[in-house]
């Protein structure tokens, strides 16, 4: 009985590029009882196969048709057929069998995963679709001879059924660009690891989700597992003040204050309960609009404090924060956002800037659409979304897919308009719109102390951006995380923003979108201190 091999499915991006496919090669079988190689011939096929000549002769010993290699390169398999004709040895069998290759290599391997020797899913969107993904393999029953040649079918042939191509939202280009901006990041701040998340906002589609450091996953080593591990889906950690806009916009939403209404954050420091919050540096008076243009924790926390544990913690978990992101991919966190009964005064006041709660990037992603989309969240989705007509209508209708409200859209452009303060002269990240050519910004910093066991550390830092672009019709938003830059800056305007700026530039050019902005005007000839983030 003769195994008829079955093709896994493709995994294709969204314009039809392959990411992953599968391709036949020689499984190499020797029959025993007719393999009389000397030791140089077996030395030099043992080198062409990737082995020692012990492992080779250890592997002959069992006796009977014994396995020799799988998935043995073509060239490889020529040379190794050359060697047995030249010297008339008789007992190689070759059967083949489908080994997988990622064209996109490292860079997309955080989403497609790979498969292990068995052709069966191991991580990314190979584990997930594995049912979609996995071929089932035929057979037929044939006569052979003695040479192990095939001459005569007998019975019937069950012919084998190859599984189905996927295709996904990723785009290839706008991932490779995230993950090679993400690579640089890490190199040029000697950081542990960095991520990035781009959406469509207005599909919910990712279209990139990138991490370094990583493998590729078309040379695997022991280690591979940890690596491919896609920590921009899977790892949770506190934002910092990237949170800041949740709290704000619900204080806008209920009518409490407006963008002009002041707020006292002097002498930069606020005590509750024992705890002090403080400032960088201290701003006296400042206007809501302010409070986030500059990244005041008092201000913010005065915001919050004024509001109810309740009201606060339900708009957090309407933007997804504490639950497990509703998408295909495997592994997602569900990240941390305690019960609101639970929080103490001091935890009230701190989970507005994003401490004592935590998120992923992916989480975070998504939960700024809801600034880009006029006040309702986004649905995610790493699989393509299919128009349901032809032509610009068709578009149209991909482009109207209905989220969940959470704000008014009055709030949501209110604060949208803030958040291109906070990426403007005067912000967290005032560099951000100048190194932006042809498009306009809006986002917020979060430069945030990591917690080490149960304390927090100085010198180990994560640098956060979240942001959407083109701010007048929104459509991506992208989110950038940098895991303890140790280069001598870590403040997220310094680490993360740039990348945010250099994935936004070539994102919306590979998506077509026209610059909102004249390129020349932005040009100038110095830098703008950027304001110091409190953290």
């Amino acid at each position: 009985t003769q195994t008829l091999p079955a093709s896994r499915g493709r995994i294709l991006d969204r314009n039809g590029l392959v990411l992953a496919t599968s391709v036949a090669l020689p499984t190499v079988k020797v029959d025993t009882k007719l393999f009389a190689a000397e030791p140089p011939q077996r030395k030099a096929m043992a080198r062409l196969l990737g082995m020692s000549l012990a492992e080779f002769d250890e592997r002959l010993e069992p006796g009977g048709t014994v396995l020799l290699r799988r998935h043995v390169e073509e060239a490889a398999w020529t040379e190794v057929k050359a060697i047995a004709q030249a010297h008339n040895l008789k007992g190689l069998v070759e059967e083949r069998e489908y080994r997988r290759r990622y064209p996109e290599g490292e860079a997309a391997a955080h989403v497609v995963g790979y498969t292990d020797s068995d052709d069966i899913g191991r991580a990314g969107v190979e584990l997930l679709l594995q049912h979609e993904l996995e071929g089932h393999k035929g057979q037929r029953t044939v006569v052979r001879d003695r040479l192990g040649r095939v001459v005569e079918d007998v019975g019937d042939i069950a012919l084998p059924r190859h599984g189905s191509d996927i295709t996904l939202s990723i785009d290839s280009k706008i991932q490779f660009d995230a993950w090679k901006r993400a690579r640089d990041a890490v190199i040029a701040h000697n950081a542990k690891a960095a991520s990035v998340v781009v959406l469509d906002s207005a599909t919910g589609e990712v279209l990139a989700m990138a991490n370094y450091p990583g493998a590729d996953p078309n040379k695997r080593g022991g280690n591979a597992a940890t690596l491919l591990q896609n920590r921009a889906a899977s790892d949770a950690s506190e934002p910092g003040s990237t949170m800041k806009p949740f709290t704000i916009a619900r204080a806008l939403d209920s009518k409490r204050v407006s963008p002009g209404s002041l707020i006292e954050t002097a002498p930069g420091r606020l005590v509750v309960t024992g705890t002090t919050i403080t400032d960088a540096h201290p701003h006296g008076t400042l206007t809501v609009s302010e409070v986030l243009q500059k990244s005041s924790n008092v201000g913010t926390a005065k915001l919050a404090l004024a509001m109810e544990r309740q009201e606060l913690w339900e708009t957090y978990a309407a933007l997804g924060l504490g639950q497990k992101p509703r998408i295909e991919f495997p592994h997602v966190a569900t990240g941390k956002l305690r019960a609101w009964k639970t929080w103490r005064p001091t935890d009230h006041a701190r989970v507005s800037f994003g401490y004592s709660a935590s998120a992923s990037v992916l989480q975070m992603a998504r939960a700024y659409t809801v600034f880009a989309r006029d006040g309702d969240i986004a649905p995610l989705t790493l699989l393509r979304r299919q128009p349901t007509d032809a032509g610009d209508g068709a578009e149209m209708a991909v482009r109207s897919v209905p989220g969940q409200p959470v704000f008014s859209a009055t709030t949501a452009r209110q604060v949208r308009e803030m958040l291109r303060l906070a990426a403007s002269p005067g912000g967290t990240a005032p560099d951000l719109q100048r190194l932006t050519l042809g498009y306009s910004v809006a986002g917020k910093t979060g430069t945030a102390k990591k917690l080490v066991g149960s304390e927090y550390v100085d010198g180990k830092y994560r640098a956060w951006f979240v942001g959407l672009a083109p701010v007048s019709t929104p459509r991506i938003v992208v989110a950038v995380m940098v895991d303890e830059p140790r280069n001598g800056k870590y403040y997220a305007g310094d680490v993360a923003a740039p990348v945010f700026s250099q994935v936004v530039q070539q994102t919306l050019r590979a998506m077509g979108v026209p610059p909102d902005l004249d390129v020349k005007s932005q040009i100038v000839s110095h830098d703008i201190p950027a304001v110091q983030e409190s953290f």
